[in-house]
């Protein structure tokens, strides 16, 4: 499974210093953009490390957006490559006036892309995962980037993270070519096709920290480097059930073929009649009311079956766990 990391790093300066830096960078560059109060400079976003200047009134902020795969031109991960380049680049562009250990990491992405086959595959995907809704400690999100692109975002309601699940052809068709070349970027739309990209975000500094376990910013690098597949999956776990997709009836028809136990049986068959009747995942299990709702989960996974069903509506009968991808 490939996965790709993109750490914000942050660090806040006092009015002089931030402006000082700033005056520099401006000086050096043609054009930098201009959003509101932030300002990117992208001359070294090539090489794997984005620049937004925010001047805030209240607080004057560098953040720096670092594409791991850019920065090590490679989709094999390496951490401590990574903070040697990282450094590097850093030293570069402030004139070693600051280095790595002047920032703290503010965020994270983890992106995971899911072939699943063709452009239909993945909008069935998507009908089906948003009938999950609501997840315990999350909560359904729209966000702007999305407005056009079928998806399935959740914001998490004090954890710190973010899930999302989206089509990578449909966000890729909404980009502007005058930002990329255009026939750069028919290739990625023809090479997005059939593509579920899935992103786990680590948004608060607290949050970051519990996963990273370390103090020194190299080594939390580095260790967040080394988990972020099983920190992926862990949260993955989380919003998407495990096993295949199916119908109501069919789904129905399973329970009854495979679950022995009548008490046990009862509650999966209740489970899958209430997700659509309360459009969420957690209000279902909230209604079952169910002291040992970890055995109905795992009672499910034991016979691939998820308890998320596919409409009536829909012409697709089955579709494949998306846990299956990641073997």
């Amino acid at each position: 499974m490939y996965i790709n990391q993109i750490f914000e790093l942050s660090i806040v300066l006092d009015h002089e210093r931030f402006h000082k830096v700033f005056k520099y960078a401006n000086g050096k560059m043609k054009f930098m953009e201009n959003m509101e109060d932030e300002y990117i400079d992208r001359t070294i976003e090539g090489k794997g490390v984005m620049i937004i200047y925010r001047d805030s009134r209240y607080k004057k902020k560098i953040k720096l957006i670092v594409n791991v795969e850019r920065l090590l031109d490679s989709n094999k991960s390496d951490p401590e490559k990574i903070v040697r380049k990282l450094n590097k680049r850093i030293g570069e562009y402030f004139e070693y006036k600051y280095t790595l250990d002047d920032f703290f990491i503010s965020g994270m992405r983890i992106a995971v892309d899911i072939n699943v086959g063709t452009h239909n595959d993945v909008e069935a995907y998507l009908k089906v995962l948003r009938r999950i809704g609501r997840v315990k400690g999350f909560s359904p999100v729209r966000y702007e980037c999305f407005e056009n692109v079928d998806s399935f975002c959740l914001e998490g309601n004090s954890n710190g993270i973010e899930f999302m699940i989206y089509d990578l052809e449909g966000l890729y068709r909404q980009l502007n070519e005058n930002d990329i070349k255009h026939k750069k970027l028919k290739s990625m739309i023809r090479e997005s096709e059939g593509i579920l990209r899935a992103e786990v975000r680590l948004t608060k500094t607290k949050t970051v920290r519990i996963y990273a376990d370390k103090e020194d910013i190299s080594a939390q690098i580095i260790a967040l480097s080394e988990k972020c597949q099983d920190i992926f999956l862990e949260i993955f776990e989380r919003i998407i059930p495990y096993g295949d997709f199916y119908k109501k009836g069919k789904a129905e028809e399973m329970i009854r073929a495979e679950i022995k136990d009548d008490r046990l049986r009862r509650r999966m068959l209740r489970l899958v009649e209430l997700i659509p009747e309360k459009k969420s995942l957690y209000l279902a299990q909230k209604t079952l009311n169910c002291r040992n709702m970890e055995k109905v989960v795992e009672a499910f996974a034991r016979i691939n079956l998820s308890p998320i069903t596919i409409s009536k509506r829909h012409e697709i009968k089955h579709l494949r766990s998306l846990f299956s991808y990641f073997l």
